[in-house]
């Protein structure tokens, strides 16, 4: 699905990833579950583009439904995976994250997992191997994304500032949909390590100046990130 000029999503309001087009090339933000590997294959199709033009896949952090079809691209096409430093061992499955799963609806929950099942979510193959990347770096891939570092759903949490896109991407540093609940709107998002600090890495985001607020889960957010900041306080009771 083409969003705006430069930046497209696969997926769907349960699990999405992102791709960043520009004349240098494609920048992946996430990797989805498994399955998700056609609905990339398809998007690049009507891009005109192909896996060739892939440059680099960005995780915004470590966590199996992120992971997807990362490995592939980077085993089987030499494409380098970017994840924070605090978040390596997690992306390649040497450490559990530390989290509960907090209140639930059957529908939605059901839901989640159906889906996940389908897009062979529940078989993750983690990362051999990951590039390593900090808060503050920008990176030398299409669309010049920066790192701002969003610690609290897991320890290297991170949001993804491209300008030419006018988008950040914020993995599950907030969500637009609860997976679990089916809750719609900006809000914190589940499975998080340290809600806490989840919420208090939102300051990093403030003064960010970009139309589109991108999470894992639930729809794109095109309020802008002050709007965004001030519905998750609020959901949040702070």
């Amino acid at each position: 699905m083409r969003l705006a000029p430069h930046l497209h999503r696969i997926g769907n309001d349960i699990v999405a990833a992102y791709l960043v087009d520009t004349d240098e090339g494609v920048t992946i933000i996430d990797a989805g579950m498994a399955g998700h590997w056609h609905d990339l294959q398809a998007e690049l199709a009507d891009m005109g583009r192909s896996v060739d033009d892939i440059q680099g896949v960005v995780l915004t952090h470590g966590d199996s439904d992120h992971l997807g079809f990362a490995e592939r691209l980077r085993r089987d096409h030499g494409v380098p995976v970017h994840v924070h430093e605090a978040d390596a061992a997690r992306a390649r499955g040497e450490v559990k994250p530390d989290n509960s799963w907090g209140r639930m609806k059957l529908g939605a929950t059901a839901g989640f997992l159906w889906y996940a099942i389908r897009k062979n979510g529940l078989r993750t193959t983690h990362l051999t191997e990951v590039i390593p990347v900090s808060d503050g770096q920008v990176l030398d891939l299409p669309g010049a994304p920066r790192i701002i570092g969003l610690p609290g759903h897991s320890p290297g949490s991170i949001a993804i500032h491209v300008p030419v896109a006018d988008a950040i991407f914020v993995g599950d540093g907030l969500t637009t949909r609860h997976v679990l609940t089916g809750q719609r709107g900006p809000q914190p998002a589940p499975f998080t390590d340290d809600p806490h600090q989840a919420l208090a890495s939102l300051r990093h985001l403030e003064g960010i100046q970009a139309s589109w607020v991108l999470p894992g889960h639930g729809a794109p957010w095109s309020g802008g990130v002050t709007e965004a900041i001030r519905a998750i306080r609020t959901a949040a009771g702070t």
